[in-house]
């Protein structure tokens, strides 16, 4: 198994740089499994998200299942990631403002850290009004 860093996996998703973009995607399609951290995943979709390349949620959520989709990439958890996503997918707007990927992969990891670990998962407390609409999320 490999790790990537963000690069790594923006040049492999965006082909914006033809030099490092073969290299990224020869790592990826390689024989080897591909590690691909919560970390790295988030970095991605927000930079993916930001003011360069403004994606719609319509086209991160594509992102993200096509590296599903990829049968070398691993995530740290698979089924947490896939949960988030679901959880990200469904979110409704509160005042104009959507909960981020991220936000649902934080209430998501934590739910499966405290499962994981035999304890009951009492929430995960935000400020951010959206967030707190997830399956999860609570008010501090």
């Amino acid at each position: 198994m490999i790790a990537i860093d963000t690069n790594v996996l923006l040049r492999y998703l965006l082909e914006d740089d033809a030099d490092q973009s073969s290299k990224a995607t020869q790592l990826i399609t390689n024989k080897q499994e591909v590690l691909i951290t919560d970390v790295v995943l988030i970095e991605a979709i927000w930079t993916l998200r930001g003011k360069k390349y403004q994606l719609k949620k319509s086209e991160l959520i594509a992102v993200i299942q096509a590296l599903f989709q990829e049968p070398n990439i691993q995530f740290e958890d698979g089924q947490v990631v896939w949960q988030a996503l679901n959880d990200y997918r469904k979110a409704k707007p509160v005042k104009g403002k959507e909960a981020d990927f991220a936000d649902a992969l934080i209430v998501n990891k934590a739910r499966y850290i405290a499962s994981k670990q035999g304890q009951t998962f009492n929430g995960s407390y935000t400020f951010d009004l959206a967030a707190q609409k997830l399956s999860g999320a609570k008010i501090p």
